[in-house]
């Protein structure tokens, strides 16, 4: 049976416009560009009440889809023409199938003057920027927008920091041949690139010729860690850390009164540490904080109102009751709980205090293991949290409390709020949503992050079946979420100007002699401080 809140109007809206894809959140309409698929006939249903030029709903999936394809192999072409043995092309990047791969380790060369002056210059951007990110303090919607501008250029600094170490990497040109290349779409919308990867098979002939092949010897894989995430959020950090904190005290309220539940959720925490030999391959993300760390103080902590919440006030009920029958005396507790039943007084007591070691609170809007356990309970968050002024609106931009009101009421409900003052706004929504059971995305988000398994007596067979991504643009173009809820600022790489002054581009270290070899400029252009502060520029002035 679904919830309350999935019978709600504008969830069922939701529903019925699933087909259309929301362009403002869609990595692929990013990949491609609104404008290239309006100029190639695309029909985009714009909304009235959105403020953003790219706003709007992508009817046409097909040519949505033609276009990434096209797009994506056209940047394939360009990499194919660099001499790597093979290259495959994909419209996400699966860690699983990438990680099957060894990594070919390509030389580091010294970076020239001209490229160490252009990196300092990069680092001290992205450090300036991220003073005047942590210098800001919120409060109104103005400093609320300046916050947001400021994360998006402090993450595109923060990229362009991290790429232009790619511009020393060297490749020698005979082992390529036998490695290759993975191009796939980002969670931005970007073209992204790993090079380097090796086939099993093609690890001992490359070896044998002097290469560094790291990965699969052992059961090794190769490493490649999660990008970080630089995706302009829907919810600030601090607005995330309130919601999440009010979702996991919902969550402990609901296992706490599921003793057997509360059970399988603490063995499944402890069984990989213990059956290490079957399970020490697992990537596992918990939320289980068995070291123990009762998690209570920190709720308080991450949302100021927590202690109105139903939650809170039914766990501050049930740590009363344990509190009146426990021993006062540390060396009194374990003959006491041996002289209780298992059954029934230990199960329950165990449920309270693994419920409260859940640890769901977060930053961002994301897959998180205390999903899984939402999922289980069927938690309904409309029972522990309601929109209010106080717990809500005021910590989002008026436009935002506009277009809540025009999808969960209707637009003629919202039509006066764009002419009101932001407080007036953030009051009028809140009764207006009174009976809508409206959630915020952050609290009706079920995604589980997936676990990488690999068992090291059957390392073939893991290796086998680790599958392409081929097929998943229909998933997104039909409507499923890519996982990217937000759009962020573009880096605009370019060429650097060749120099005339030959030392300016001879690396560091290098003698400066008749005989000294030139620098192969790199493949692909590289970030400079100019481009990304002409991003910048860009972003104020949209």
């Amino acid at each position: 049976m679904p919830n309350e809140w999935q019978r709600a109007p504008h969830y069922l809206r939701q529903a019925i416009t699933r087909a259309e894809i929301d362009a403002s959140r869609s990595r692929f309409v990013k990949f491609v560009g609104l404008d290239a698929y309006e100029a190639a006939g695309g029909y985009v249903r714009r909304d009235l009440f959105a403020d953003e030029q790219n706003a709007g709903f992508v009817t046409d999936a097909e040519l949505l889809q033609r276009l990434v394809a096209d797009k994506l192999e056209s940047a394939a072409a360009s990499i194919r023409e660099q001499g790597w043995g093979w290259m495959e092309a994909r419209v996400e990047r699966d860690y699983a199938e990438i990680n099957s791969f060894g990594r070919l380790a390509p030389t580091m060369r010294p970076y020239t003057r001209k490229e160490e002056r252009e990196l300092k210059k990069l680092v001290a951007h992205r450090d300036d920027l991220a003073e005047k990110y942590d210098a800001n303090e919120g409060g109104d919607e103005e400093a609320y927008k300046e916050a947001e501008r400021l994360e998006q250029a402090l993450n595109a600094a923060s990229s362009a920091v991290e790429a232009f170490a790619k511009c020393a990497e060297t490749w020698d040109t005979e082992q390529i041949r036998q490695a290759g290349v993975f191009v796939f779409i980002d969670a931005q919308g970007e073209l992204a690139i790993e090079r380097g990867l090796v086939k099993r098979e093609d690890k001992p002939e490359l070896e044998s010729h002097g290469a560094t092949v790291t990965g699969l010897a052992n059961g090794e894989r190769a490493a490649i860690s999660e990008p970080t995430p630089k995706e302009k959020p829907l919810h600030s950090e601090k607005l995330c850390k309130r919601l999440t904190a009010h979702r996991t005290a919902a969550v402990q309220v609901e296992l706490a009164q599921r003793p057997g539940m509360a059970l399988a959720v603490l063995l499944h925490r402890l069984i990989p540490d213990v059956f290490d030999t079957r399970y020490g391959h697992a990537v596992a993300a918990d939320c289980v904080g068995v070291r123990v760390e009762c998690q209570h103080d920190a709720l308080l902590r991450e949302a100021d109102d927590m202690e109105m919440s139903p939650a809170w006030s039914q766990i501050s009920t049930q740590r009363g009751q344990w509190l009146s029958v426990l021993p006062q005396h540390i060396n009194d507790l374990l003959p006491w709980l041996l002289d209780q039943d298992p059954g029934t007084t230990l199960l329950d007591l165990l449920a309270f205090c693994t419920a409260s070691t859940l640890d769901g609170i977060t930053a961002r809007d994301g897959a998180h293991p205390i999903n899984a356990i939402s999922n289980a309970v069927e938690l309904d968050m409309t029972r522990y949290w309601t929109p209010t002024r106080a717990a809500y609106f005021d910590h989002v931009p008026k436009a935002r409390i506009v277009d809540i009101v025009a999808n969960a009421v209707s637009p003629k409900a919202a039509a006066d709020l764009s002419s009101m003052k932001k407080a007036d706004a953030a009051a009028a929504a809140e009764l207006r949503l009174a009976n809508a059971h409206w959630l915020p995305e952050v609290l009706t988000h079920r995604d589980v992050p997936v676990m990488n398994h690999y068992d090291a007596d059957n390392e073939e067979n893991a290796a086998d079946t680790q599958g392409d991504t081929d097929g998943k643009i229909d998933g997104e173009l039909n409507g499923e979420s890519d996982g990217a809820n937000s759009s962020d600022a573009d880096v605009h790489y370019h060429d650097d100007p060749a120099s005339t002054d030959a030392a300016e581009d001879t690396p560091v270290g290098t003698p400066t002699t008749d005989d000294s070899v030139p620098v192969t400029p790199p493949v692909w252009p590289f970030p400079t401080v100019a481009s990304v502060a002409d991003t910048e520029v860009m972003q104020r002035s949209a």
